[in-house]
């Protein structure tokens, strides 16, 4: 917008340059020379005893990985005392619960206990006087025992 508008008036045609491009003259053609890169050993040619000529590149002998030193303690052993350590944590655990279990049934037994004792009492003092015989009831002797439509007949 603040531009300002192309007008063909204020350009000029002599103030103009036309470049035109120049083709380039191709590079002289020269032999490669044969460079040894830095990383390729050189090759080497070895005469046997019998007249033929091996050629070939050195190989350097191959280097053994470092050692990496070894902790004091394996690993695995640390594993295994710690896997004793947490089963000790579980076996105590476990002797505490059947400790508590065991407690747990010994005093439901006695409680069953207190009751049959207290209910047994209960049905003796029902039964038996103080004297040791039977409480005031009644005996039947029954013989012979008819039933008629429902009803005892002696």
């Amino acid at each position: 917008m603040n531009q300002p508008a192309y007008h063909p008036a204020r350009y000029d045609a002599a103030s103009v340059e036309v470049h035109r491009p120049v083709p380039l003259a191709p590079a002289p053609a020269t032999p490669p020379v044969p460079v040894q890169p830095g990383d390729i050993p050189a090759v080497a040619s070895v005469v046997l005893p019998d007249g033929r000529v091996v050629t070939g590149y050195a190989i350097a002998p191959a280097q053994p990985e470092p050692l990496v030193p070894k902790p004091p303690v394996s690993r695995v052993a640390v594993n295994i005392a710690l896997g004793g350590v947490g089963f000790a944590a579980v076996c105590g655990g476990l002797f505490l619960l059947t400790a508590f279990v065991a407690a747990l049934t010994a005093f439901i037994t006695q409680l069953i206990t207190l009751a049959a004792v207290i209910f047994g009492g209960w049905v003796l003092v029902l039964v038996f006087d103080a004297r040791g015989h039977r409480a005031g009831g009644m005996t039947f002797n029954i013989r012979k025992a008819v039933f008629k439509r429902n009803h005892f007949h002696g």
